[in-house]
C-alpha cells in the first residue's frame, strides 16, 4: 500500500558561488500548500540552512530534507524574461538563464503522466547519475518518506550575483561539492529545471 502522494509543480534553480556557498531555490506555483518559494543554503563549512516562508512549510520541508538551521522569513521570486530575482530574508540572489540545451528540449517533450510516475523516475535515475554526478531522481526522503523528481525542462544559468547578510558571495561557480540536503544534489552545472516533485508520505503520516 502506498502513502499519500503530494505533488509540487514548479522550478528548481541550483547555483554555486565563488565563496563556496551553494544555493538551491524552489519556486512552486502549484503545491498542496499553495504557491510558495523556499531556499536551501549550504555554506563552505557544510552548514545547511533552510529559508522558508512559513512555519508550516518549514516543518514539512525539514521533515523531508536535512538542515542544521531553519529560518522562517519572507521569500519572494520575481521573474522577468530570463532574469530571476530571489529575496529570502538575509539572501538576495539575481540569476540569468540561457537558451535551452538539447537535453532541455528533450525533457520538455516528456508527457505529463510519465513525469509524475515513480517508474519513470526509476528509469531515469541511472542515466542521470552517470551524466550528472550527484543527481538522483528517486530516493528516500526523511523518515518513512519516498520522493521522486520528473524533469520537464532545463535551462543553464549563465550569470548570477548573490549577497547573504550583506556580504557578496562572489561570481557564479559550479555547484561543487554537491549539496547534502537529501538523497541527491542539483546538477553541478548551474541550471534552472522545470520539475514535478512528488513526496510519498510514510504510513505513520496517513
Amino acid at each position: 500500500m502506498t502513502g499519500e502522494r503530494l505533488r509540487f509543480d514548479g522550478w528548481i534553480a541550483g547555483v554555486g558561488t565563488a565563496s563556496g556557498t551553494r544555493l538551491v531555490v524552489g519556486h512552486w506555483p502549484r503545491s498542496p500548500f499553495g504557491a510558495f518559494s523556499d531556499v536551501m543554503v549550504e555554506h563552505r563549512d557544510g552548514e545547511r540552512v533552510l529559508l522558508a516562508p512559513s512555519r508550516r512549510i518549514a516543518d514539512f520541508v525539514a521533515a523531508t530534507y536535512r538542515f542544521d538551521r531553519i529560518e522562517v522569513v519572507p521569500v519572494t521570486v520575481t521573474v522577468a524574461g530570463d532574469t530571476w530575482l530571489v529575496e529570502a530574508g538575509p539572501l538576495l540572489l539575481r540569476l540569468r538563464t540561457g537558451r535551452r540545451s538539447l537535453l532541455g528540449v528533450l525533457l520538455s517533450a516528456v508527457p505529463a503522466p510519465l513525469v509524475r510516475s515513480p517508474v519513470w523516475a526509476a528509469l531515469c535515475d541511472v542515466p542521470a547519475r552517470l551524466l550528472m554526478p550527484g543527481v538522483r531522481t528517486l530516493g528516500r526522503a526523511g523518515p518513512g518518506r519516498r520522493e521522486w523528481y520528473g524533469a520537464r525542462g532545463m535551462r543553464p544559468v549563465v550569470a548570477a550575483d548573490a549577497a547573504l547578510d550583506g556580504a557578496d558571495l562572489g561570481p557564479l561557480s559550479p555547484l561543487d561539492p554537491p549539496v547534502a540536503f537529501g538523497f541527491g544534489s542539483a546538477p553541478r552545472g548551474p541550471c534552472l529545471v522545470r520539475v514535478t516533485t512528488t513526496v510519498e508520505l510514510g504510513s505513520a503520516e496517513r
